[in-house]
């Protein structure tokens, strides 16, 4: 029989085991950071009375955040300085002490993360916090949302997507009814794969509005992420997110008792000895703990694994795409393109030739030979190999692997089918195909692969080569940008750069660039406006020649501007059949991107921004930075000129060395 003392030390051991079970588990009370988004089209000055009333606002949502609900909003006006606020809370965590953090981190991080911006929406994976100078209560406007995603993909996609489809749909209709906003639906793909659905809106949305949101956002799904295991879209006013794996708190009840079941025996002295209900509890506590704490292990490992953006690449032990699972062999490639005949040749590019494949699973693939005279190392080839491949997104061509045996450097990049953007800009008999719906989603898609390039991917890469000829077009014409080859991986806190080699294409460079070597996100800016006016106008940059006064197609989009008479810029065979708004709005961000300083262009962030809502007042852009104000480029500085000198306005670009040239036709 075990006395008093024996049972005390059973009481300790199993106190030590529980205590020692739980710190043994990694816990945090930091929120976890998602996503931001705050454009530079409007900022407010320090110490200025729009900052007072912003830290009176959040000072406001920070007082109210264990607010029974999750969700807050509040305003604080004075004349001319208004600012508008609210917080959401997931549903699962309201009323917990993550909300209450997680706001918190929210309202101390935001005016760090977006500093002096009047226009501000933050993400976190327990709650989201959203300020502005303008009204924004009960509405949700149809911007385009960002996405996440995990990397891996479900093996039969077609069942698992109508699954996900069906789930998200009756979440979405569930929460836009629900008094709170807010459902959660679980169910099976298969046996062995669970579905979890989750979506929210804003409570200050009416139940029309938080519909449409969730309209949008499942329709981005189906473009975006289908087939993805795991993927969170987020809106300002909702966000919808499934995964196969637990991400939210499930409510467990107790079941009632059947009918018919005896009752619960009466209320008495227990006839078990406390021993043997010692040695009964003590080993089910235990082993019920370590199968918790196990699970909670593996859940946290999957949502670590998950929360990365559709812009974000694996890393660290998390890192799927290695140097092994990206490698092909060269007699296999030799197979898909008949050994690299001409019947299957695409084109020809500055570091070799593009070859058409189809791979032993039926896809098409662009397959590139790469000259054999680069003096890149192996290793570096590979190294930068695995760094492209880690570029997803729908608007980027995607590298799907490579190949290197003795002399051999092989690209495999995805196929597309319509070529480049050029072939139809600019061909007379093709320009009607690209009608101005078409254009616009073009600019669009165009800044949103942009956008990608610096703001979501980890890499924040600056192209530096933004043309006509780089922007590939899919069967839905679909933009992807294609050309890494001189694109620049920038660190998380690096602004610009210098070089003493001036590489890139002639009329797409930035003025800063071209004069002192100096190239930045902006340089890409100033490229995509050259790219807008070309896409409005149907005319090369380079090429265009009004009059002496105006030589090239920027001058002169600036002169009709000037004038009042911007449209005059619009394709001619688009006359008839064109948004006079779209066509305004978009020459006004083309020419806020060739600006001369490169502080004066937008981010790209914020030019996707004015693409998706016209509720947002532009800047009055500066006069733009003139490459060819006059046939003998008097205007041009001597370092301009001598640049100038050394790239041919009709040849390729330049490259520096790089061998990631993308040119699949």
């Amino acid at each position: 029989m075990i006395n008093r003392q024996k049972m005390k030390n059973i009481t300790t051991l199993l106190l030590i085991i529980s205590v020692f079970t739980l710190l043994s588990f990694p816990t945090s009370t930091e929120a976890d950071y998602l996503a931001q988004l705050c454009p530079n089209t409007a900022t407010f000055t320090p110490n200025s009375t729009f900052e007072s009333n912003l830290n009176r606002l959040l000072s406001t949502l920070s007082s109210n955040a264990n607010h029974s609900t999750g969700f807050y909003n509040a305003t604080v006006q004075t004349t001319n300085n208004a600012v508008y606020g609210l917080f959401l809370c997931r549903g699962d965590v309201v009323g917990t002490d993550a909300c209450e953090t997680c706001v918190a981190t929210a309202i101390a991080e935001a005016p760090k993360r977006c500093s002096l911006k009047k226009q501000v929406v933050i993400w976190y994976d327990d709650c989201m916090l959203r300020y502005s100078n303008e009204l924004f209560f009960s509405t949700a406007p149809e911007l385009t949302p960002l996405y996440m995603w995990d990397m891996d993909n479900a093996t039969d996609q077609t069942r698992f997507n109508q699954v996900v489809e069906a789930s998200m749909n009756e979440v979405a209709t569930k929460a836009a009814y629900d008094a709170d906003k807010f459902a959660t639906k679980e169910e099976n793909v298969s046996d062995l794969i669970p579905l979890y659905s989750l979506g929210q809106c804003t409570q200050d949305l009416s139940a029309t509005a938080c519909d449409q949101c969730f309209r949008v956002a499942i329709a981005e799904w189906r473009i975006c992420c289908s087939g993805k295991l795991a993927v969170r879209l987020l809106h300002p006013s909702c966000n919808v997110r499934y995964a196969i794996y637990p991400f939210y708190a499930q409510n467990a009840t107790a079941p009632e008792p059947a009918p018919g079941a005896p009752p619960p025996p009466p209320k008495g002295k227990s006839k078990i000895p406390t021993v043997t209900v010692v040695a009964i509890v003590v080993p089910i506590s235990v082993s019920v703990l370590l199968i918790v704490v196990g699970y909670c292990c593996i859940t946290r490992r999957a949502r670590k694994k998950y929360n990365q953006t559709a812009a974000d690449e694996p890393s660290g032990d998390n890192d799927i795409t290695t140097v092994g699972s990206l490698l092909f062999d060269f007699a296999a490639i030799q197979a898909v393109t008949s050994n690299f005949s001409d019947d299957h040749k695409l084109g020809e590019g500055g570091f070799g030739k593009v070859y058409k494949g189809v791979l032993s699973n039926g896809q098409e693939v662009a397959v590139k030979r790469l000259s054999r005279n680069s003096d890149q190392g192996t290793e570096e080839f590979k190294n930068e190999m695995v760094l492209v491949a880690k570029l997803q997104h729908r608007n980027l061509v995607r590298l799907l692997g490579f190949c290197l045996e003795g002399q051999e450097k092989i690209l495999i990049y995805e196929f597309v089918l319509n070529k480049s953007l050029d072939c139809f800009l600019f061909d007379p008999e093709k320009q009607g195909q690209l009608d101005w719906s078409r254009r616009y989603k073009i600019i669009s898609g165009i800044a949103r692969g942009i956008m990608y390039l610096h703001e979501d991917s980890r890499l924040r890469i600056i192209h530096r080569d933004l043309k006509a000829s780089n922007i590939l077009l899919d069967g839905e014409m679909h933009p992807k940008i294609s050309d890494f080859g001189m694109a620049r991986i920038f660190g998380v806190d690096q602004t610009q750069a210098n070089t003493n080699r001036i590489v890139g294409t002639f009329g797409y460079m930035s003025p800063e660039y071209l004069r002192h070597g100096h190239f930045s996100f902006k340089s890409d800016l100033y490229s995509f406006g050259v790219l807008v006016l070309e896409i409005i106008s149907g005319k090369k940059n380079s090429k265009f020649f009004q009059t002496d006064a105006a030589e090239d197609l920027i001058s002169h989009a600036w002169k009709l501007w000037r004038d009042g008479a911007s449209l005059e810029l619009l394709d001619p065979c688009l006359r008839d059949s064109h948004s006079r708004t779209e066509v305004i709005r978009c020459i006004h961000i083309g020419l806020l991107c060739v600006q001369e300083d490169p502080a004066n262009r937008p981010t790209m962030q914020s030019v996707v921004l004015m693409l998706s809502s016209y509720s947002l007042t532009l800047p009055s852009p500066q006069q733009p930075a003139f490459f060819l104000q006059s046939r003998a480029m008097g205007n041009m500085s001597e370092a301009t000129l001598d640049s100038a000198q050394s790239i041919s306005k009709s040849s390729p670009s330049v490259y520096e060395g790089s061998i990631t040239e993308v040119y699949p036709r």
